[in-house]
């Protein structure tokens, strides 16, 4: 069986709610942390965009290793994600997208026994391919909805009271 529709339908869109969820900020205030201490909503996307190489290195792995162990992936460890807070807006939803394309591909071609692929992932246990990429959406999905949540703060700090 090839992914669920709701799994292959989130894989081609879902990342594209960065663009409407932040169309209307400057790329100065997507820096700014509404919450101090915070990651802003650029940093969010940096760790998504980060977050994606290591997805698909993930997957490189499940189809080649026998059920590999998986550390949490934590930013702040990872030595790649400081390069990605170097870019702009721009470049980090062009790789986001690059990379989603990349990602779409490993999955929709290799067939129902890479599908069924395991891994283990230090917290939450064996997952399969499928679910490996139900983990990644949901994932995607939480730090959408931070970034939601940070752009509605950014608008209540630019309305008049």
């Amino acid at each position: 069986m090839p992914l669920s529709s709701s799994i292959a339908t989130r894989l081609q869109f879902q990342h594209l709610g960065i663009r409407e969820i932040t169309a209307d900020i400057s790329p100065e205030a997507l820096r700014f942390q509404v919450n101090p201490g915070k990651w802003s909503v650029f940093e969010n996307v940096a760790h998504l965009a980060a977050y994606q190489p290591v997805f698909i290195d993930r997957l490189a792995r499940l189809e080649r290793e026998a059920s590999p162990v998986f550390d949490r992936y934590i930013a702040e460890s990872d030595p790649h994600f400081p390069a990605y807070l170097e870019k702009s807006p721009a470049e980090l939803l062009a790789c986001i997208d690059s990379d989603r394309a990349l990602i779409r591909s490993t999955l929709d071609s290799p067939g129902e026994i890479f599908l069924e692929k395991t891994g283990s992932h230090s917290m939450y246990g064996l997952l399969t391919v499928r679910e490996w990429t139900e983990f990644f959406l949901l994932h995607e999905a939480h730090h959408l909805f931070t970034i939601f949540r940070l752009v509605q703060g950014l608008k209540e700090r630019q309305s008049p009271l």
